[in-house]
């Protein structure tokens, strides 16, 4: 099967946008990833999924620790940012969260523990334990990403 003709179809499944963030020797790092999803509410558990190339995999395994934070639709920017999209040196400033960096207002932030990798193809899967939580009061949009492309809510 041909590379692209899998990442299109994958492409089709619309999908929320998110920085995943870390601290390794007190500097925080941030990449844009979709590869989320809950896993467990007992114990509250996530999943995020990093690609084998990416310099953010050796980072969560030496932090042990992990953020996801869910844009909303008026972040686009840092998802740009963290995606590497743009040309620019953007200074993005985190906040803290159970002593992880997170993404100021984020439509939710959930810092965690990692407890437990699972290396599948060319990613590696983190599951981590969510230690603190939480949920920006608002009525903000997320921000989508579907075909290959920024999208919105439309009601």
């Amino acid at each position: 099967m041909d590379d692209r003709l899998f990442r299109n179809a994958m492409g089709k499944f619309a999908t929320g946008v998110t920085v995943v963030a870390t601290e390794v020797d007190g500097k925080a790092h941030g990449m844009t990833a979709n590869a989320f999803m809950s896993v467990s509410l007992n114990p509250k558990l996530v999943v995020i999924s990093i690609a084998e190339k990416a310099s953010m995999l050796e980072k969560i395994k030496k932090s042990n620790t992990f953020s996801v934070n869910i844009l909303s639709a008026d972040q686009q920017e840092l998802s740009m940012i963290f995606a590497g999209q743009l040309k620019e040196h953007r200074e993005v400033v985190f906040d803290r969260l159970g002593g992880v960096p997170v993404i100021a207002g984020a439509l939710a932030q959930a810092a965690c523990e990692v407890t437990a990798t699972h290396v599948e193809g060319d990613h590696t899967l983190f599951i981590g334990r969510v230690i603190e939580i939480s949920v920006e009061e608002s009525n903000a949009d997320p921000l989508i990403y579907f075909s290959g492309k920024y999208r919105s809510l439309s009601e």
